[in-house]
């Protein structure tokens, strides 16, 4: 069986993942009655407010909990944690080898997923000891595969895949909001506005996931004195890409002060 300890928004969107691709046998703790009746309704999972109750219960057990509620929950869960079980961490910042400071298993995997797994458009990075056997590792892929695409990358990455994949949506995002906000202000509805910047951020993504570099594209779109080198060159007269790269940045200087637990 699998469990989740967490009843959120990321938990929510494994879980229609996986029930979409026939997963049974879940179970998710969730502390407010009312969540756990919306999980239960939508999904036909068991949802209850015992955390105890599901480490001790599943085999597979998903922390699906905030960074600064892990150290209530790894202490309430650790005497049910045995070493035959599997444990997932989905916390940002949280280490492999803190999660082995608290908990009797070897078998754990950190994952950093990201909000577009809402949509089963998920960008999900997985970082493991060499413990596992192929078939457990298969059985935790396929969870997230459910979501969306899967990488495995060595655990020392991981703060900037935070920052990259797990912050990346939000920076997008703002992006998004300014294109709307500069669309209304040259006068177009805030309607159309949205409309033209979605369908726009859409259909580059697709581009680019052809395998198109983005540099490419950037070249495609523009031609010489033309109103893209125009809007590129306020771009670049207000150091855009060292803005990003700055905000990735702090990004990961607070997954590490997140990570600071040993």
């Amino acid at each position: 069986m699998i469990g989740f300890i967490g009843g959120g928004n990321m938990a929510e969107a494994l879980i229609k993942g996986m029930t979409s691709q026939g997963m049974k046998d879940i179970i998710v703790s969730e502390p407010r009655e009312e969540r756990r009746k919306y999980l239960e309704q939508t999904y036909g999972i068991k949802a209850t407010p015992d955390n105890k109750g599901v480490a001790n219960l599943c085999n597979i057990i998903i922390l699906a909990v905030k960074p600064q509620n892990m150290d209530a929950v790894l202490d309430e869960i650790t005497v049910m944690v045995t070493d035959d079980k599997t444990v997932v961490s989905i916390a940002a910042g949280i280490t492999l080898s803190y999660l082995q400071s608290k908990l009797k298993t070897k078998k754990l995997i950190r994952v950093m997923p990201n909000t577009p797994a809402l949509v089963q458009e998920g960008m999900s990075v997985m970082s493991l000891c060499e413990c596992f056997s192929d078939r457990d590792i298969s059985i935790v892929r396929d969870i997230f595969m459910s979501v969306g695409r899967v990488l495995t990358m060595p655990e020392k990455y991981m703060n900037a895949v935070t920052a990259l994949s797990g912050s990346g949506p939000a920076f997008i995002a703002l992006f998004v909001e300014a294109l709307i906000e500069g669309g209304v202000k040259t006068g177009i509805n805030k309607e159309h506005a949205v409309e033209l910047a979605v369908q726009t951020l859409l259909g580059t993504a697709k581009l680019l996931d052809t395998g198109m570099a983005p540099e490419r594209l950037r070249e495609m779109v523009t031609s010489p004195g033309g109103t893209t080198a125009a809007g590129l060159k306020v771009f670049e007269e207000k150091y855009f890409k060292d803005i990003t790269v700055d905000a990735l940045h702090a990004a990961v200087r607070r997954a590490e002060e997140l990570g600071r637990r040993e």
